[in-house]
């Protein structure tokens, strides 16, 4: 029975140890343990794998995906980061600039802006095309100049009192219809996400003027293209109490982990620590600097289970995020079933 115990845990858990990591490598490959069938089901896959939604706040979502492999996972990862196409500035025509931001500068900063625009409603523009169409390119204009304020107080020294339009915002870009795009989307509202975004500042007499094209892009080409602020996962923790601890001891365990990860109970006039919610550990492996702990606690993470938390930038909802790079992951995929039908069999 210890040695069935053994190989679960080195089939099913990552254990963290007071100086290492055990068990890190995927080791249920067909033939790699007696009495196991590891041999590729789908049936047996589709049974085990699910995904659960935990949080969806505004643009973070946070969900679980179980019974699948870290290869699989970090794959929905990087498609979540580098594949999933959005809108961004690509080109910027600078009629005039007179702030003192050098113009490769402000282009640079107008790029990163995030515009709320579906990137499903437009096409990838062709290389080499410099005009744009209505259906590959959104037109954006920035046109504002600084002006002195005559009825501020002489005695005031408030830029805010000062002076008119001495603060370039995300919000004084307006949407330039090009071609039909007022009748191919007569419901829209394109513009900058965030309204409150600082481009500049100016002082009376300085304006700046330019003109800018967004295009559809992804973010393995450039980072503004990328659709979230963050895109990770976590394997979901699992912590062993291996004996009662009880009384001064269970206070000092409690301590060792996130709030809420060790709760305390009183059980017969006596302080019992139990496991709350091990999901809110961040494994800082405190437990291991006390001699009279670290031999109690067994630190384990659960090799299949992911805890994915995605923050959009608000382009789109992070959970059509995941729908669509859920679609991208089942187009690689069947790219590459087509590839292999493709390949003459000798």
């Amino acid at each position: 029975m210890a040695a069935q115990r053994r190989t679960e845990e080195m089939r099913d858990r990552v254990v963290l140890g007071e100086f290492g990591v055990r068990n890190v490598h995927t080791t249920d490959f067909p033939g790699n343990y007696s009495g196991y069938d590891d041999a590729w089901d789908q049936r047996r896959f589709e049974e085990a794998f699910r995904v659960d939604v935990i949080r969806e706040e505004g643009d973070e979502l946070e969900f679980d995906m179980v019974g699948i492999d870290a290869a699989i996972a970090n794959a929905f990862r990087r498609i979540l980061l580098a594949e999933v196409p959005t809108m961004a500035v690509e080109k910027v025509f600078v009629y005039n600039n007179t702030s003192i931001v050098q113009d490769e500068i402000l282009a640079h900063r107008l790029g990163l802006i995030p515009i709320r625009a579906d990137p499903r409603l437009f096409e990838y523009r062709n290389q080499g095309d410099e005009e744009g169409t209505e259906i590959d390119t959104l037109q954006f204009q920035l046109k504002i100049k600084c002006s002195r304020n005559s009825q501020a107080a002489k005695e005031s020294s408030d830029p805010d009192e000062l002076y008119f339009n001495h603060k370039v915002y995300s919000k004084h870009m307006t949407w330039v219809p090009l071609g039909n795009q007022t009748d191919l989307f007569p419901d829209a509202d394109f513009r900058p996400v965030h309204d409150d975004i600082l481009i500049a500042l100016l002082r009376p007499g300085q304006e700046i003027d330019v003109l800018m094209h967004c295009v559809k892009g992804i973010g393995k080409d450039h980072a503004k293209f990328s659709p979230v602020a963050t895109a990770s996962y976590r394997l979901l923790p699992d912590i062993t109490l291996l004996q009662p601890i009880e009384d001064e001891a269970a206070e000092m365990l409690q301590k060792c982990f996130s709030p809420g990860v060790i709760e305390i109970q009183n059980i017969k006039g006596k302080k019992v620590a139990r496991v709350a919610n091990a999901r809110l550990d961040t494994f800082s492996r405190e437990v291991f600097r006390h001699e009279s702990l670290k031999n109690l606690v067994r630190l384990a993470r659960v090799r299949n289970h992911y805890i994915f938390s995605v923050e959009s930038t608000g382009i789109l909802p992070p959970d059509v995020l995941v729908s669509e790079a859920i679609k991208i992951l089942m187009g690689k995929c069947q790219r590459f079933l087509n590839e292999l039908d493709s390949v003459p069999m000798e």
